[in-house]
C-alpha cells in the first residue's frame, strides 16, 4: 500500500485535539518511511528507526488515549503487537553488533573460536526473524492498520474534551505517567530503610551486585520500558516548557540507557550461558569478565541517578515543573 505524504498546514498547537492529531501523525509518517527498507534488509538502521518510530506511536497512542476515539484495527495492541515483532529482529542485530565489535576484539583465540559459532547460531536466528518482520509487513492486519490510521487522519474523531487548550491540560496527560515511574519498585533495588530514610547501598561489589541482579534484575528492566514511555510522551511537549523541563527528559533517558546497558549485558550472557551449554565462566572466562565489568559500569551509573531520584526535592522539582506549562499562544 502506498502510504501519501501528508499535506497538512503546520498551524500552532492550540487544542488536546491538535497536539494528539500531529503527534500520531509524525511518529506514523516516521514509521512507515523506513518500511520498504525493512524489507530490503540493506541497513540495520532502517530497522532501528522503525521501531523507534512504532515504539513512539504507541507511547502516543497510550499518552493520549483519554482524547482519542481510534478504531479498533488501529488500538494500542495492535500496535504493540508490530513493534514486538520488529523487536525481535532489531535485538538480534544489537546482539551481533556487540559481540562482534565489542567483545570478539578483546578476547583471546580459543574463545574467539567459540564465538564464531555463536555468531552462526545468531546468523540462524536473525534469518528466521526477518522472515517474521517480512510476514507481518506484508499481512492484512498491518495493511489494515496503516489504512485505518490514514483514515483517521484524514478525520480525525476525538472525546469530548478534544478542544481543551493544551496548555492547560498537559499535566494531566503527564503526571500520571510520571507518577508511575516515580512509584516503580525498581527504586529501591540496591537499598535500605533506616531512621525513616531510603539509602542506597555504596558497598557492593562486583559479585554483589551480579547476585541482586540474578535475583531481581527483571524489575529494572521494566523500570527501562517505563522510562521509555515517558521520554517520548515528554518529547511531544518540549515547546511548552524550559530549559529545567529538557533536563529531566535527558535525566529519563539517562535512566533508559544505563538499565539498557544492563540489560544488554544479561541477555548476551544468558545467551552465551545457554549456546555453551556449561558456566560461562568456566568455558569463557574472558567473555564472562567483561561481561561482568560492563554490567558492573552500568549499574554504578544507574546509582548516581538512583540516588538523584530518591531526594524527594528532586521528584517535586520535576512534579513543579510539569504543572507549569508555557502558554505558547500567549492567550
Amino acid at each position: 500500500m502506498n502510504v501519501k505524504t501528508s499535506t497538512k498546514v503546520k498551524t500552532p498547537v492550540k487544542t488536546l485535539g491538535d497536539a494528539a492529531s500531529d503527534a500520531i501523525e509524525k511518529y506514523f509518517r516516521k514509521t512507515v518511511e523506513h518500511e520498504s527498507e525493512v524489507l530490503k534488509d540493506k541497513d540495520a538502521e532502517e530497522l532501528h528507526q522503525m521501531r523507534v518510530g512504532m515504539r513512539r506511536l504507541r507511547s502516543a497512542v497510550t499518552g493520549f488515549a483519554p482524547v482519542l476515539d481510534l478504531p479498533k484495527e488501529a488500538s494500542e495492541r495492535k500496535i504493540g503487537k508490530v513493534g514486538r515483532i520488529l523487536g525481535t529482529l532489531r535485538d538480534l542485530d544489537v546482539m551481533l553488533e556487540s559481540l562482534q565489535n565489542r567483545y570478539y576484539p578483546n578476547l583471546p583465540a580459543h574463545e574467539q573460536e567459540v564465538l564464531d559459532e555463536a555468531l552462526l547460531n545468531l546468523l540462524k536466528q536473525r534469518r528466521r526473524a526477518l522472515k517474521g518482520v517480512r510476514a507481518v509487513l506484508e499481512h492484512k492486519s498491518y495493511l489494515s492498520l496503516k489504512q485505518s490510521i490514514e483514515n483517521w487522519l484524514d478525520k480525525p474523531q476525538f472525546r469530548a474534551i478534544e478542544h481543551l487548550p493544551i496548555a492547560e491540560v498537559l499535566p494531566d496527560l503527564l503526571l500520571p505517567q510520571v507518577s508511575e515511574f516515580f512509584l516503580h519498585p525498581a527504586w529501591l533495588l540496591g537499598t535500605e530503610y533506616a531512621d525513616g530514610k531510603v539509602k542506597v547501598a555504596d558497598d557492593l561489589n562486583e559479585s554483589a551486585v551480579e547476585e541482586k541482579l540474578a535475583a531481581e534484575g527483571t524489575i529494572l528492566h521494566d523500570l527501562r520500558k517505563q522510562a521509555k514511555r515517558v521520554r517520548y510522551l515528554m518529547n511531544l511537549f518540549g515547546d511548552f516548557y524550559g530549559e529545567t523541563y529538557e533536563a529531566y527528559v535527558e535525566d529519563v533517558k539517562a535512566v533508559q540507557e544505563c538499565l539498557g546497558d544492563i540489560q544488554d549485558c544479561e541477555v548476551l550472557a544468558e545467551f552465551m550461558t545457554d549456546f555453551v551449554g556449561s558456566d560461562l565462566q568456566k568455558e569463557l572466562p574472558k567473555l564472562a569478565g567483561l561481561l561482568a565489568e560492563n554490567r558492573y559500569g552500568a549499574w554504578q551509573k544507574w546509582q548516581v541517578l538512583q540516588r538523584k531520584y530518591l531526594k524527594s526535592e528532586v521528584r517535586e522539582g520535576l512534579r513543579s515543573t510539569l504543572i507549569n506549562p508555557v502558554d505558547v499562544d500567549g492567550g
